[in-house]
């Protein structure tokens, strides 16, 4: 069925405008100016990772041959591709305005970003011996003029385009020019510390100080001139697994991650001010073609790197860090068995500490009565103290299960390593479901109480990595119930004998009952509606790109539903359009955390039904994914997943409209200001008080 342009939005369009919403914050005076920096580095982090994936999808949808209009929300691939490009193209040109403000604004605090025409004399000696030192001998420099086939250039890496015009030989009518490539080396940092001169902190970007020593690389050319202009490419990360039965799925994997080394290139990104012979003998060499997206940039790309600029120990430029708190009642101190057997508890990270999952798998990994540990891995740490958990567990003879996810995105490499290092441990390893990747984030314990086997565990909507739970904010739930946890080890029998489809009354599990178990749930909301019950719908997700959910959400709007949706990333849904959706309320929250967290609140005629899960209503996490959706029972974690909800829903500071306009407006709401992720917090000091 043809999707109609006027019911949806297209999910890439969307989530350009989700990055817009980042790009937001590095413009917002409010936010602290090193932070407002970084911004602007996940900015044009999430921009590689988008032209890695979705413009790569469309781009292949072209290529076949097909309009996509279908899978696209009515919009024609080819047009897409062209638009996404123009608006990236705007987005672009709006972060270096941002840029130059921000640099504008640090100056005014006594830090000065500065190129390689700004290098004092006294600032000479030691950039020099930096360059000698640190960058010349890891320096990658390609001469390119008599090379029989042009590198292969690494995805997304940042490379300085040379043009060396050489001094006219006796005779000739104009210089020759020569061309080279210089590798940006990663293993360095990309900004680099200047000493301190009269009380103000000065740094140099790598990419200037190579520029400015570019006389010492080429000393073997004789030349009147020379310059250095930035090119990138962004290539397909679609991985293409061949089918050969020889190799170990470890094998497939490893040999399609490596071959994305080499996968078609999808954008190039070019300093507007390069010269036009040189980019002309570039697109030439490289076989730009005319679906690629060709962008004309600033002076530096990967301004991802931003993420990781230096603190220069100015406290006052950057967030506040806040202490993660405990539980209330939950200690670390005593056994979490113990506390979990007499009751759920609920770890809201970042602002309770994730040391709750570390601990529950380091005492599992202790006690002798545990016998079993189950879990499902899908991004770990660098170092991760749940895989040394794990490992600690085999060692003292536990039967340790971990089903780890090879394709996990942009993780596959770290993700083998893992696999091989707990394998090597004797851990046993589960490969996934063919077809299927494995999304949800569920941990099983089996202990031996009184002669009988007692389960524990715990299921959430994040990730199990220490690192990324000081910014994403997730739910996990601990529980001793049973009831979920038979269920729960149906999931990890699911992983080992895939042609068994087993039934649930408690968990809400993809592929097989996700979309059916929700649409219920809607239709009993529209059944209440019409009966003039209380009838809402309360939802906190990712990502909303399923026309099928879309079009349930518009038939309990048009009975009379309550619908509220808080949406970080892509929505596909159109609010506040009557005769459509004139009962929905949309929102986004981008702010100082990443939310992360998926939450359902079904009104159910007063008696409220709450789920946590792993899984978005997209597509891929509703059919094509093995995802986890819990009930909460506890009463009291239920009206906290409510509260806390409702607390997000007030936000009237980092709440952006959606509408059919898209234009990322601020919600404006009467009343106190009130910014949901510091609330949060206070609401949790508030709760280890009372």
């Amino acid at each position: 069925m043809i999707k109609d342009k006027n019911q949806y939005i297209n999910r890439e369009i969307s989530w350009l405008e989700f990055n817009k919403r980042v790009l937001q914050e590095s413009a917002d005076k409010k936010v602290p100016l090193i932070e407002r920096l970084r911004f602007l580095g996940i900015f044009s982090n999430n921009l590689d990772e988008f032209f890695k994936v979705r413009y790569a999808t469309v781009k292949r949808i072209v290529e076949a041959g097909k309009s996509g209009k279908s899978a696209l929300g009515g919009e024609i691939a080819k047009d897409l591709l062209e638009e996404i490009t123009k608006v990236v193209i705007q987005q672009q040109t709006e972060s270096l305005d941002i840029l130059k403000e921000v640099e504008n604004e640090l100056e005014d605090e006594n830090i000065y970003i500065i190129d390689e025409t700004e290098i004092t004399p006294s600032q000479d000696e030691f950039v020099k011996n930096y360059f000698a030192n640190k960058v010349s001998p890891v320096l990658m420099t390609i001469i390119l003029n008599d090379l029989r086939e042009f590198p292969v250039l690494k995805d997304t890496a940042a490379y300085l385009a040379i043009k060396i015009v050489l001094n006219k030989e006796p005779g000739e009518r104009e210089a020759k020019n020569r061309y080279a490539l210089i590798e940006i080396p990663k293993g360095i940092d990309r900004f680099v510390v200047l000493p301190k001169e009269d009380g103000k902190d000065y740094i140099i970007i790598l990419d200037d100080l190579i520029r400015y020593c570019l006389d010492s690389i080429f000393t073997m050319f004789e030349y009147q001139e020379i310059s250095a202009h930035m090119i990138k490419i962004t290539r397909d990360a679609e991985l293409d697994i061949d089918n050969d039965l020889s190799k170990s799925f470890i094998e497939k994997i490893s040999s399609s991650v490596e071959h994305r080394k080499i996968s078609d290139p999808v954008r190039f990104v070019y300093d507007k001010n390069i010269a036009a012979d040189t980019l002309c003998f570039l697109k030439e060499k490289m076989n730009i073609e005319g679906t690629d997206s060709v962008i004309p940039g600033g002076k530096y790309h990967n301004r991802r790197d931003y993420m990781g600029f230096p603190s220069l120990g100015r406290q006052d430029l950057l967030y506040e860090k806040i202490k993660p708190l405990p539980v209330k009642g939950f200690s670390l101190e005593g056994s979490l068995f113990e506390s979990i057997a007499q009751k759920d508890y609920l770890q809201y990270t970042p602002y309770h500490t994730f040391s709750y999952i570390i601990k529950f798998l380091r005492e599992a990994a202790l006690d002798p009565k545990v016998k079993a540990i189950k879990i499902t891995v899908y991004r770990l740490a660098n170092n991760s103290q749940v895989a040394a958990s794990l490992i600690n567990a085999v060692k003292n003879g536990k039967q340790v299960t971990v089903q780890i996810e090879l394709q996990a995105r942009f993780d596959e490499q770290a993700n083998i390593e893992y696999a091989e290092q707990l394998q090597a441990e004797g851990v046993k390893l589960i490969f996934g479901v063919p077809g299927l990747k494995v999304h949800s984030k569920i941990c099983l314990i089996e202990r031996e109480e009184d002669n009988e086997i007692k389960r524990y565990g715990f299921v959430s909507t994040g990730n199990f990595n220490e690192a990324t739970a000081r910014i994403y904010t997730d739910y996990t739930l601990f529980t001793a119930d049973d009831v979920l946890l038979k269920e729960l080890n149906k999931v990890f029998d699911f992983f080992e004998t895939t042609y068994k489809i087993n039934k649930y009354k408690h968990l809400i599990v993809s592929p097989h009952y996700t979309k059916n178990v929700f649409r219920k749930l809607i239709d009993t909301e529209i059944e209440n509606a019409k009966a003039g019950k209380e009838a809402y719908i309360k939802i906190k997700m990712n990502s909303f790109t399923s026309y099928k959910m879309v079009d349930k959400l518009y038939e309990a709007s048009n009975a009379g539903v309550k619908i509220q949706l808080i949406i970080r990333g892509i929505c596909c849904l159109i609010p506040g359009v009557k005769g459509m959706s004139e009962n929905i309320e949309a929102i986004s929250v981008v702010d100082k955390f990443l939310e992360h967290t998926r939450q359902f609140i079904f009104a159910n005629d007063g008696d409220p039904k709450v789920y946590i899960s792993s899984a978005d209503w997209m597509t891929r996490n509703l059919d094509y994914r093995v995802e986890v959706g819990c009930p909460i029972y506890d009463k009291d974690i239920k009206q906290e997943l409510i509260e806390t909800f409702e607390i997000t829903w007030k936000d009237n500071l980092k709440a952006r409209i959606f509408s059919k306009e898209q234009d990322n407006a601020y919600r404006k709401i009467e009343g106190p200001e009130l910014r949901s992720q510091f609330e949060l917090y206070n609401y949790y000091q508030a709760k280890l008080e009372s």
